[in-house]
């Protein structure tokens, strides 16, 4: 596999609420990680930083191969689990009261990928032909947009666009999404917080990933070209490319 994970806190924020990582386990396998965090100055870095520390050191020890129900459960056992811990932290210390963080994160095989996901960061798949958005956006826009009260295009530029339906801390119990799929040499997952996909579009990043010499080219560019047009936000990428060597990009 290729890999290549960027944060970046952008061009208006002092601080970066966004973590994850590119992880491995004991036979190979790789886990990608994005976390958004919310909830003020310091909550939304610890709520991030919690479900991103969590998956880690679960995936890190696991010695035995994964088939793709069992990436699946452990997936949805391992975002409630998090969610739980991360509740429980808001519920007893005042400062974080309130913080939560979306998730969207990959199991990525030889053979398969397993995507789950809460809140509104997302997962693509890179194939020969297409570009495809692989998870639905928890959010009070996308709602709106699925009933039919808002259009493509005013959905893309409603004033309450980061209000969130589901995120993980913020109750008791969660439901993740998750889907499994095979994929082959040549392909990639690409996963991402808001701060890209507000400011750069699936035709763009698809581009960008195909033309660039290096993932961590393509990283980098993409991460600038966000800040270029705002910075607003925070902006997290990862990409695992599914190639036929092992180069892990820092």
């Amino acid at each position: 596999m290729e890999t290549v994970f960027v944060t970046d806190a952008g061009r208006v924020r002092d601080h970066n609420e966004d973590t994850g990582g590119i992880f491995t386990n004991s036979v190979g396998e790789y886990l990608a990680v994005v976390a958004d965090g919310m909830g003020g100055h310091q909550a939304g870095d610890v709520a991030s930083d919690m479900v991103t520390n969590y998956l880690r050191e679960a995936f890190e020890p696991i010695d035995k191969p994964f088939t793709p129900e069992q990436a699946e459960e452990w997936l949805r056992q391992q975002i409630n689990t998090a969610n739980k811990k991360i509740y429980e932290t808001s519920l007893e210390q005042d400062k974080l009261a309130g913080m939560g963080t979306t998730v969207v994160t990959a199991v990525c095989t030889p053979s398969f990928a397993v995507i789950a996901h809460v809140g509104d960061s997302r997962a693509y798949h890179l194939s020969e032909t297409e570009f495809q958005l692989k998870t639905e956006d928890h959010s009070l826009v996308n709602e709106l947009k699925n009933n039919g009260q808002l259009t493509e295009e005013e959905a893309e530029n409603h004033p309450r666009k980061n209000v969130l339906t589901r995120a993980i801390g913020t109750e008791e119990q969660i439901k993740s999404e998750t889907m499994a799929m095979e994929w082959k040499v040549g392909e990639g997952i690409v996963l991402c917080s808001d701060g890209l996909t507000n400011k750069i579009s699936p035709t763009e990043i698809k581009k960008n990933v195909k033309a660039s010499s290096s993932l961590h080219e393509c990283a980098r560019t993409l991460i600038h070209t966000a800040n270029e047009r705002g910075g607003e936000d925070n902006i997290t990428l990862a990409i695992i490319l599914h190639s036929p060597y092992n180069k892990e990009v820092e």
